[in-house]
């Protein structure tokens, strides 16, 4: 009891040092002079931080804003020299109402009363006025940080999809969103999250058709943040997600603006940090991470197939290496004799049983596949293929591991490639080192049983309280329009049900393409003639 009451000091300690004396509650002195000496103090003398004096209606004054936040082109050349030249010689008027409304010519301003909103304001990239005799500022948006123009996605690539994807500019990025969706029941929430980093957090969802209740938990969760830093939206992901102990992710990110819009448009919920090019969506249910997005720009019949083989594809990542344990270690009699010969035959001279050739092979496989994403693009690429090869090939000469098992396991390398969310595919890796290991115990027995228990673990997740196998279980026959098959766009008339609570419909009435009717041609023919 003791020590958790030290503990628990300790941190209270912690947080007064992070948060001292409430800047809020300091209001801004009527001396610019003073007020500048407290940025200075504040700032430590940075380097970055520029001041420029100026003189207006027979007041002096000051200029602050953060060099490489603000764009001081934009300061100088349309604002202070003007400001300078111009000099007021009546007092009939407010001297700061006056410096406010010359100030809108730069952008939209806002005046600005405590400490706490100086520091916001100036770290935004806004340009802040400080004039003598007046316990206020005046905030300009003069935003003009270096950016990084909208490129092509590199993580989900589609080959009709749009090209553009997000940025690390938060503006930026609802901008591409709000071009795709040009209605005013598009909503978008900010707050700043993180004691240090303030960043800003914003979420986005179509009013009327977003279940509120998802929406004012996804607030209530993000306002629970306490944290000193968000620098990505993994942050978010981990700090809202609702079970923290599964390797399946219960939240959706994609760099793609169509996907998110189409998300939306479902009616999820858009997670958009600043700094960070991937946007989190949410709910999330399993089916979701099996959906291209060139799923919606093919026809339905070819999307299906090829949805359908990505599932397969999954289950051979997931079971492939643990189902050759199992089958040459437990069941040969499963297998043709012809090749039951030739397996042997191979692994005569290879030492290890098959778990540990399978659990070589994996793991060797695994740091090719890593060294290759950390190496350089040009050289990465190089050492996972070279490595592959002449690894595997020299194993087989040497006689660590057989033949079969190099087979199987790029087999199921490749197959993991498959999947079209990342988070899911490496889900799958780790979970097939667990199968490996009850298939070397108990055989395809042990597979059964872990895959029972991977469908009771994924029946009883929660994404934002929508069931995560949803619509299958509970199985909804309403919602098996965009499951394993993909219908047509024109017979997709609702939205998934179990996720928007409002509008939920997606298409009009006799939306199915087909030839002319023929007595309108035939009264078309008879107007003609």
């Amino acid at each position: 009891m003791l020590k958790k009451k030290q503990k628990k000091r300790q941190n209270d300690n912690y947080r007064q040092k992070q948060d001292p004396e409430k800047p809020e509650e300091l209001s801004i002195l009527t001396d610019y002079q003073e007020n500048i000496t407290r940025i200075k103090e504040e700032f430590g003398n940075s380097t970055d931080i520029v001041f420029r004096e100026f003189k207006f209606d027979r007041k002096k004054g000051n200029c602050v804003y953060v060099d490489g936040l603000a764009n001081e082109q934009l300061v100088s050349e349309y604002f202070m020299e003007s400001l300078t030249e111009e000099e007021l010689t009546h007092n009939l008027f407010d001297s700061f109402q006056l410096l406010a409304e010359k100030s809108v010519s730069l952008g939209s301003i806002q005046i600005i009363t405590n400490w706490n909103q100086v520091y916001d304001m100036l770290l935004s990239g806004n340009t802040l006025f400080f004039l003598d005799g007046y316990n206020r500022a005046i905030s300009v948006e003069t935003k003009g940080w270096e950016k990084r123009s909208i490129t092509e996605p590199s993580t989900q690539l589609a080959i009709r999809g749009p090209k553009d994807s997000f940025t690390e500019t938060f503006r930026t990025n609802t901008a591409l969103i709000r071009r795709r969706i040009k209605s005013p029941n598009l909503w978008l929430e900010s707050m700043k999250i993180g004691r240090v980093s303030q960043t800003d957090v914003g979420i986005m969802y179509l009013k009327g058709i977003a279940n509120e209740k998802i929406v004012e938990e996804i607030k209530e969760r993000l306002k629970r943040i306490d944290i000193d830093s968000i620098q990505a939206s993994g942050y978010v992901e981990q700090l809202i997600e609702d079970q923290a102990w599964t390797t399946f992710p219960t939240t959706y990110h994609s760099e793609r603006p169509d996907v998110v819009t189409s998300h939306i448009l479902e009616g999820r919920i858009a997670v958009i940090v600043d700094g960070t090019p991937f946007v989190v969506t949410a709910p999330a249910i399993f089916i979701q991470f099996f959906q291209a997005p060139d799923d919606y720009y093919s026809r339905f019949d070819i999307s299906t197939g090829i949805r359908i083989l990505r599932i397969l594809s999954f289950f051979i990542a997931l079971i492939g290496p643990a189902a050759y344990i199992a089958i040459t270690t437990f069941h040969q009699e499963m297998i043709p004799t012809s090749m039951a010969i030739a397996i042997a035959a191979q692994r005569e001279n290879v030492p290890f049983p098959a778990f540990i050739e399978a659990l070589i092979m994996e793991i060797l496989f695994e740091i090719l596949r890593e060294a290759g994403l950390r190496l350089p693009r040009a050289v990465g690429q190089a050492v996972s293929i070279v490595g592959a090869l002449v690894i595997g090939q020299a194993a087989v000469q040497a006689g660590i591991v057989s033949a079969v098992m190099v087979i199987v396991v790029s087999l199921t390398a490749i197959a993991n490639f498959s999947t079209p969310s990342f988070a899911m595919a490496i889900a799958a890796r780790l979970i097939r080192f667990i199968l490996m290991g009850l298939a070397t115990v108990l055989g395809l027995y042990g597979i059964m049983l872990g895959l029972m228990f991977m469908a009771i673990h994924l029946c009883a997740l929660r994404s934002f309280g929508i069931p995560y196998m949803m619509p299958l279980a509970p199985f909804s026959i309403k919602n098996q329009q965009d499951v394993f098959v993909r219908f047509p766009v024109w017979a997709m008339k609702n939205r998934p049900m179990f996720i928007s609570k409002g509008n939920t419909v997606r298409t009009g009435e006799h939306q199915k393409p087909g030839p002319p009717n023929q007595d309108d041609n035939n009264q078309t023919s008879n107007g003609e003639s």
